[in-house]
């Protein structure tokens, strides 16, 4: 045959066809017996006889048994409309309700079912795992609609190939230690920067997320340049004083012109690597976690716009979300832990200062409940920078 992929032997677990069923009928009215039949389509002597039995009907008064294979067809597709799995959407109601009022305040379908079953809020014969959740929202059971869904009309299966930087800016990411890859030690970084509007002097924000955690900093500098972006970060690595390299052991850009002054870090013990050229994914940590920042800066939406404290509120945000991948911890939880490790050794002058209740005033209201920790003394100490602001040099926010 020309089709070489083509081919009309049988494949085990499949239905029998319709030209199967008229051939044992035929068969049937020659004689054969279902052994001989089965083996000769190449079936189990089970399935023949069960379809034989199905397909059977009486003739002339009840005295002569036929098979017939137009009544075994209907009746296989009976029994396929009765074989799917009923929805029971109507019975699980209440629980819908509050996944749908979670989602609204930002929570994905997978975080709802699990938070729900974590804390018994519904009997588990009351609810829908996740995968059923995305089914609901397909076939439009739910008030969820597919473009709500911020991931699932972005996926990208295309094949990628590494391209050969024109410009070294420093070490590849190749050279970066293997370990980093298992996100099993606290203090490797990737960074990025999020513009909203392409015009001169336009202000962006500065995105720096640790792989470990998935705890991310933003910081608000006054340009899209070098200097302003290693200002911003000198700025953030005085803050840890002594302890900054161990906080930030490795940082990962790509090959902008914006961290053309990265590799100057190196002489605070701080590793700087770069990506490959057109390679986001090596560093596809931050890539995700921008998608959350632009849930609030939208495309073409200029940043002059928002205040250090706007972009706290929007960083404080997408860190209180608890996720899968950590347990359905948060990452300021885990961020925390972190911060109170490195620096149970020393004293309370050593760590970073900066208690919120300092720095009340420069708190939005909505921050209010915010626990405090480590990770929270950090922010109040970063809400200090948003001093700099004044000068025209670089805004800091937390996540």
């Amino acid at each position: 045959m020309d089709n070489s992929n083509f081919t009309t032997e049988h494949r085990k677990g499949q239905h029998l066809s319709s030209e199967e069923r008229h051939e044992i009928e035929v068969r049937r009215k020659d004689g054969w017996t279902i052994y001989k039949i089965a083996k000769h389509l190449g079936r189990p002597f089970n399935t023949i006889k069960d379809e034989i039995n199905r397909g059977t009907v009486l003739l002339y008064s009840g005295k002569v048994k036929r098979y017939k294979a137009d009544v075994g067809e209907a009746k296989y597709l009976e029994n396929r409309r009765a074989s799917c799995r009923q929805y029971k959407r109507l019975e699980v109601s209440a629980f819908i309700d509050y996944v749908e009022e979670k989602f609204a305040a930002g929570w994905s379908l997978d975080a709802c079912f699990s938070n729900a079953l974590a804390t018994r809020r519904f009997p588990r014969e009351c609810m829908v795992c996740t995968k059923t959740l995305y089914n609901y929202v397909d076939a439009g059971l739910i008030q969820i609609k597919n473009i709500d869904l911020p991931e699932k009309l972005r996926r990208n299966t295309k094949a990628k190939r590494v391209r050969e930087a024109k410009k070294v800016l420093g070490k590849s990411i190749e050279e970066r230690p293997k370990s980093v890859d298992l996100r099993e030690e606290f203090g490797h970084w990737e960074i990025d920067t999020v513009i909203g509007c392409k015009k001169d002097n336009e202000p962006c924000v500065l995105t720096i997320v640790e792989r470990k955690t998935r705890t991310s900093i933003w910081l608000k500098a006054a340009s899209h340049t070098a200097d302003a972006i290693q200002e911003a970060l000198c700025s953030l690595f005085k803050e840890y004083g002594s302890k900054a390299a161990s906080v930030f052991k490795t940082i990962t850009g790509d090959n902008g012109s914006e961290f053309a002054r990265l590799a100057e870090l190196e002489a605070q013990r701080i590793g700087v690597y770069f990506t490959h050229p057109y390679s986001s994914f090596e560093k596809g940590t931050n890539e995700c976690h921008n998608k959350l920042l632009r849930q609030f800066i939208r495309k073409g939406k200029s940043v002059a716009n928002f205040k250090a404290e706007d972009i706290l509120f929007m960083a404080d945000f997408a860190n209180g979300l608890p996720r899968k991948i950590l347990g359905y911890k948060t990452p300021e939880e885990l961020f925390e832990q972190e911060l109170d490790r490195i620096y149970a050794v020393h004293s309370a002058p050593e760590r970073p200062p900066g208690m919120a209740a300092h720095h009340s005033g420069l708190r939005p209201s909505c921050w209010s409940a915010i626990p405090e920790g480590a990770a929270n003394r950090h922010f109040g100490k970063l809400l200090q920078l948003c001093d700099i602001e004044s000068g025209g040099d670089v805004r800091l926010s937390m996540m």
